[in-house]
């Protein structure tokens, strides 16, 4: 029984929020988080749901949305292993504003409201690093409102695949990338419709500029692409 809690506790501890913790503080918010299985699929929780912690993703992925009253859905965002979410909703005492659902069998972990509120009563720089953490979020969310009002839908796009090979540095083309969910999902997150998404792909492909097999894409001139961002 004690391997799950040590292994909770290595993670939280390289958790950016965490970096700062003692082993007992780590200890302490560690007895007081839970790890969830969570298949693909399966929705963790819905928009108005009462939130008591805040989840972080050990591995797989969940997307954040809601639907609108017309029943089109809007994601928000698309998290990954090391990323957390519903911290703002439990500082907040308010119930959470989103669904959240699993793209892929995940495991998570569920950091408890009242492990929180302990330590921060026991050491209130943790509140400073906590917000440090809400502020980058909101930022990027600013950067995402900026992005879909100022650019184009293919910017959008090329954006979007190129915002992982930039960081890689040393790959020559043609490089070669796998959507890591679904085209749909993918059209959300960047405010295009299916439809749109695809037909800019098309757009791509047809200039030469990319090829799509599916879920794979390979870049074939990442010099060309970057010069629709300019």
């Amino acid at each position: 029984m004690r391997a799950p809690k040590v292994m909770t506790r290595t993670f939280l501890a390289n958790l950016a929020l965490f970096h700062e913790l003692g082993s007992d503080e780590l200890d302490r918010i560690a007895a007081g988080t839970t790890e969830l299985r969570v298949p693909k699929g399966r929705v963790l929780f819905q928009r108005g749901d009462p939130c008591v912690g805040f989840h972080a993703v050990m591995y797989g992925q969940v997307k954040l949305g809601f639907v609108s009253p017309q029943g089109t859905e809007k994601v928000i965002e698309i998290l990954g292993p090391g990323q957390s979410f519903g911290e703002a909703a439990m500082f907040l005492d308010r119930a959470y504003p989103v669904n959240a659902e699993c793209l892929a069998d995940s495991l998570l972990l569920h950091i408890s409201k009242a492990s929180i509120d302990a330590e921060l009563t026991r050491d209130p720089r943790l509140a400073r690093r906590m917000v440090a953490g809400l502020s980058r979020r909101l930022v990027g969310l600013v950067h995402d409102v900026e992005a879909y009002s100022l650019r184009s839908g293919m910017q959008r796009v090329i954006g979007y695949l190129l915002r992982d090979i930039d960081s890689r540095g040393d790959l020559a083309p043609p490089i070669r990338i796998v959507l890591d969910t679904s085209k749909g999902v993918i059209a959300s997150r960047l405010n295009l419709t299916p439809e749109h998404f695809s037909r800019i792909l098309g757009e791509l492909s047809h200039e030469g500029l990319i090829s799509v097999r599916g879920a794979e894409i390979t870049i074939l001139d990442p010099e060309r692409l970057r010069g629709f961002l300019s």
